[in-house]
């Protein structure tokens, strides 16, 4: 009996696994598009079948084939999955997005992170407190300007402003974030040329530094250069020299004066 009562229930459970191969099997079907289906206006393009996090490395869970009529299909569009499954997303991808190559780099070792780092650039990590890292506002893909602060010969504080518009790859270990609440890390990674960054190591050996958040939607305004009108001084002429006859009778005399 109890022998029976076994074979009943792993009877049973084959037909559920089976079951539910069959509705996985179905969705998966429903939700990709394969080019027998695709109507002959439209071209089959590859989205994003979920939200896609910066510096996320995509799978292919990440992605689905879509059809799109041929008029609206961007440039640089992937067309294949195979195109896309590996590579690092630059940007944040929302989910239904046609993929274009702009938006994501080449992974092929290392961290994540190296791939967001654009073409002649560098990322330098530097450590940060809650005043520095403004209050735990800084995150992935803010722009930053950074002060340094050192002594003069006078023992008088200097403050200059020297980089601006420097873009924050990741805060700690992380590169990417939905929230949007202050937390307090311990290290930045800011992107920037290698001149930079000599030049903000220099500053940091010489003082401090203080990192300032920009408003994303401002440039930089480069202040007109303000011309002055010299007045050059009237010159003053040297006095002349003249001479006055004064007549008494038979005797003239000549007086020297100065004008």
């Amino acid at each position: 009996m109890v022998h029976r009562r076994g074979l009943i229930l792993v009877f049973l459970s084959l037909m559920m696994a089976v079951g539910a191969a069959w509705v996985a099997n179905r969705w998966v079907s429903g939700q990709l598009v394969t080019k027998a289906s695709a109507a002959p206006s439209t071209q089959l393009v590859v989205t994003a079948a979920m939200s896609i996090p910066i510096a996320t490395k995509v799978e292919g869970r990440h992605l689905r084939l879509t059809a799109v009529p041929e008029g609206v299909v961007p440039t640089g569009a992937y067309t294949d999955l195979a195109e896309v499954e590996g590579k690092v997303a630059t940007t944040s991808v929302a989910r239904g997005e046609i993929l274009v190559t702009e938006r994501f780099a080449t992974h092929n070792r290392g961290s994540t992170l190296a791939a967001l780092v654009a073409d002649n650039m560098r990322a330098v990590t530097v450590r940060v407190d809650d005043v520095i890292g403004v209050g735990g506002f800084l995150l992935p893909g803010n722009t930053v300007d950074v002060l340094a602060a050192r002594k003069g010969k006078d023992r008088r504080a200097i403050i200059e402003t020297i980089l601006t518009n420097i873009k924050v790859l990741a805060v700690d270990q992380t590169a990417a974030t939905d929230e949007n609440d202050p937390v307090i890390v311990r290290a930045v990674t800011l992107e920037m040329t290698p001149k930079q960054a000599e030049k903000l190591v220099k500053a940091r050996t010489e003082g401090s530094i203080q990192l300032t958040l920009r408003n994303p939607e401002q440039e930089d305004i480069v202040p007109e250069p303000v011309k002055r009108t010299v007045r050059r001084p009237t010159p003053r002429k040297a006095p002349t020299d003249s001479s006055v006859e004064i007549i008494r009778g038979t005797d003239v005399k000549k007086t020297k004066t100065k004008s």
